[in-house]
């Protein structure tokens, strides 16, 4: 039997029958396309390997549009960037279709019938080859993934600088338009540049933590968790530095004042509550939730009135307004997605700055996925969604595959999720009230096990505090002035528009540089 037939008989591709050495190799690199098989009229007849169009992608080198060594502007650039990581694809699909062909190769020559017409020597030899090909096909797999990974992060890089771009446009022209910025010369493109790694090196957060910015009260934060409010209880806490308490009016609705007795300053929370009405331990002087002293046993009342915050409660939670503007009429909703059950309600008291806290939440290993901008985003490969929305909540939704197994899906492809809520209170430049709510969809009946609350608690505190001594460690850093921001990097996305928003509001800019694209 020849050769030919041999291979149409076996529906393998022609070249795989090529005996030498050095046509082995050029049919691997220039790929195997063809399966000879017999016709009707026993004619040999091509046939596509099922596989290649997965492949058939086309090299994207000859779209790269070219500038000659020069950009005109950063959308050009960016454009460049684009076609770099299509090129990374398609060469990775190559490297990918070359190992597909050697195994496949490898079949044929482990063939019992291909086996007839070779001697052990022959066969020996020719998988030693085969071995050789594929140790170096697999490492060029290896390089294809570094490449992928340095395009991508070059990509960003670039939207960033786009972003910047954009950001300056804003500030010195009135026009809505992006697309209408006139062209740079080269020099200025790189300037751009230039300018946007000082930027970037200039996201410092290093020494102590400054006097917290009267922009940054001005907003509704969570302070504690409905169920832990009885109409007999007080909740302390402190909020910017200033301590505060919460307690339920005669109308049940919570209140919160000013931790400290308009008499001798006597913290409140040491006393009881009292028809409605908090009762200093000390002189019995009485307030309601909105700071009147009511009572004043003992002596003749006076009009005195304690410092109360706006205190609003909607889906399980106590909200105040530290700030001095009118309070915004709605509150954000942080209630889980549909479909889900609270199973825990946790409150902590962290010795370290909210924003560090934050930083360490919006921080993941892998590839985090955006928007062009925005707070919210994705973890690849990961099925984790994750939001920064202000002032200081993080939410996540995980999607659980299997137990301990998160790689390979998206979260809509998961079945099973957890949602959870970190609220970071700043209580003081080295404190943080952290509330922690945990939902899920599945197993409900988890709900209702007696005492499973401290079954979450213990788990909660374990997670917390793998990172925790971490984030401790970090802040005793810098307190001595190292720069906790000095080289971010495509994972740390989240966390990086995160301290750009709160500088934006500790400054006052009516331009929001995380403003969503339209």
């Amino acid at each position: 039997m020849s050769a030919i037939a041999a291979a149409a008989a076996l529906s393998l591709p022609l070249s795989f029958c090529r005996s030498s050495k050095s046509n082995s190799k050029k049919g691997v690199r220039g790929g195997f396309r063809v399966f000879a098989i017999i016709g009707e009229n026993g004619g040999l007849v091509e046939k596509k390997s099922p596989w290649t169009t997965l492949f058939e992608v086309e090299d994207p080198r000859s779209k790269v549009p070219t500038h000659k060594g020069k950009f005109l502007d950063v959308y050009q650039a960016l454009e460049v960037a684009r076609y770099d990581l299509q090129y990374c694809d398609w060469k990775a699909r190559q490297d990918v279709l070359t190992i597909m062909l050697l195994h496949e190769k490898v079949v044929e020559v482990l063939n019992p019938l291909a086996r007839e017409f070779k001697s052990i020597g022959t066969l020996k030899k020719d998988l030693a080859e085969l071995q050789e090909e594929l140790a170096i096909a697999h490492n060029q797999v290896h390089i294809s993934e570094a490449r992928v990974s340095t395009a991508l992060d070059k990509l960003a890089y670039m939207e960033t600088l786009v972003n910047d771009k954009i950001l300056q446009d804003r500030k010195t022209s009135d026009s809505d338009s992006l697309l209408s910025t006139p062209s740079t010369s080269s020099a200025q493109f790189l300037d751009t540049v230039e300018n946007s790694k000082q930027s970037r090196r200039g996201l410092n957060v290093s020494g102590p933590v400054q006097p917290y910015s009267a922009n940054l009260k001005n907003f509704w934060y969570p302070v504690a968790f409905s169920a832990d409010l009885k109409d007999d209880t007080m909740v302390p806490l402190d909020c910017f530095e200033e301590p505060w308490v919460l307690f339920r009016g005669k109308d049940g609705k919570p209140g919160c004042v000013q931790n400290t007795c308009a008499h001798r300053a006597c913290p409140l929370h040491l006393g009881s509550v009292n028809e409605g009405r908090i009762q200093c331990p000390y002189h019995g002087w009485e307030y309601s939730t909105d700071g009147n002293c009511e009572k004043m046993p003992s002596t003749k009342k006076l009009n005195v009135k304690i410092r109360a915050l706006p205190c609003l409660e909607q889906e399980g939670m106590i909200w105040i307004w530290p700030g001095d503007n009118p309070p915004a009429a709605n509150l954000p909703s942080l209630l889980p997605p549909s479909g889900f059950q609270i199973h825990a309600e946790i409150v902590m008291e962290l010795p370290v700055e909210h924003g560090l806290l934050l930083d360490n939440l919006l921080n993941y290993k892998p590839c985090f996925l955006t928007p062009t901008s925005g707070l919210q985003g994705y973890w690849d490969p990961y099925p984790i969604d994750m939001e920064f929305r202000p002032p200081c909540m993080v939410l996540s939704t995980i999607g659980i595959s299997k137990p301990g197994k998160l790689k390979g899906q998206s979260t809509r492809e998961c079945t099973t999720h957890l949602h959870q809520l970190h609220v970071c209170l700043p209580s003081s430049r080295q404190k943080t009230r952290l509330l922690y709510r945990m939902s899920l969809d599945f197993a409900p009946i988890l709900k209702h096990i007696p005492f499973m609350q401290y079954l979450w608690i213990h788990f909660a505190e374990k997670v917390l505090n793998e990172d925790l001594r971490l984030v401790i460690g970090q802040q005793e850093r810098m307190l001595n002035g190292a720069n906790i921001w000095n080289m971010p990097v495509s994972y740390d996305k989240l966390g990086v528009r995160y301290r750009l928003w709160r500088d934006s509001v500790e400054q006052g800019s009516n331009q929001s540089p995380l403003r969503k694209s339209t």
